[in-house]
């Protein structure tokens, strides 16, 4: 169903894919967007590999939400190091990119959780009293996405398997 990777020496470990989607803060979700285009829009997210999902917060509405709808098959792409190398006309990179169904979570018990994980990534010196009460300010107005991995790949620059 999905790509075989061509260059398998280039290939990154499960593991070491993981630990991207666990550390970096921001990708690239792409999405069927309006007229066939394709729609990729930068997105923080929170990883959960117990669920082997990923979960964006976004408005109740726009043309993100509108695709989601339309057609729930996405990608998203982490970009885990990008160091330009002048001297060899390249840089030395690590990258994720995950496929999976994308769907906004409608049950309460489902978002809560959801939102609470994003929030421990991107506030984790705050307490839990007070990343609940910025929860609780805009959860109203908030929508939570998951994206269900179905498939997931890294890849690094040749130059990186040299050094290892």
């Amino acid at each position: 169903m999905f790509r075989n990777m061509r260059r398998k020496k280039q290939a990154l470990s499960l593991e070491e894919s993981q630990e991207i989607l666990e550390r970096e803060t921001c990708g690239i979700l792409a999405v069927s967007g309006d007229n066939d285009y394709p729609y990729a829009v930068p997105l923080s997210f929170v990883y959960d590999s117990e669920n082997s999902s990923l979960y964006f917060h976004c408005a109740k509405s726009g043309h993100k939400l509108d695709a989601v709808k339309r057609n729930c098959k996405a990608s998203f792409c982490v970009i885990g190091q990008d160091k330009i190398v002048p001297e060899e006309y390249t840089s030395y990179f690590k990258s994720v990119i995950v496929f999976g169904k994308i769907r906004v979570l409608e049950d309460e018990t489902e978002k809560y959780p959801a939102i609470v994980k994003l929030a421990q990534k991107y506030a984790p010196a705050h307490g839990e009293a007070e990343r609940q009460n910025v929860i609780d300010k805009d959860y109203k107005s908030v929508c939570m996405l998951e994206l269900k991995i179905e498939h997931m790949t890294g890849k690094q620059a040749l130059e990186l398997t040299i050094h290892k």
